[in-house]
């Protein structure tokens, strides 16, 4: 495995979209429907990778994981593709993230999550916050987690 991190562009924008959607359906069943695919879709091409901080990783040039950035300190978005996972591409990413900065990190987590929780917290991040998800568009009670070095 030969990862490689970079900042998404324009022509990557439907192969974000596609590891995004496929990741959101098939690793978190429970989370309810938010917007069709072809709404996803559209949001990722013309808002989330021109107009954030988007970052992915790419094994033999596919992509692999997306993960984004957003104010300053926050990763907003991050989903390794659903046959890359456990393979330490979501791993090799955090870690990337992390040097991206290095004052340390935060990002919210759904409470169900088990998997992703046990991932962040192995990996330094701790549980700051509890939420019943009143104030998140799955209304789904969620986490909050930091990571400072």
């Amino acid at each position: 495995m030969a990862i490689s991190f970079r900042r998404a562009n324009a022509a990557d924008a439907s192969e974000v979209a596609t590891v995004y959607i496929a990741s959101r359906r098939g690793a978190a069943e429970y989370l309810p429907t938010v917007g069709t695919d072809a709404e996803i879709r559209a949001f990722v091409i013309h808002q989330m990778v021109p107009e954030r901080e988007t970052w992915v990783a790419e094994d033999g040039g596919r992509i692999v994981a997306v993960l984004v950035l957003r104010d300053g300190d926050e990763v907003d978005q991050f989903y390794v593709a659903p046959g890359e996972q456990r393979r330490g591409v979501g791993d090799a990413m955090l870690a990337h993230a992390k040097q991206l900065r290095p004052a340390g990190l935060s990002l919210w987590a759904f409470q169900r999550n088990t998997p992703a929780r046990r991932f962040y917290e192995a990996r330094g991040f701790i549980a700051k916050k509890f939420t019943d998800g009143a104030t998140n568009m799955e209304r789904e009670a969620d986490v909050l987690y930091e990571w400072t070095p």
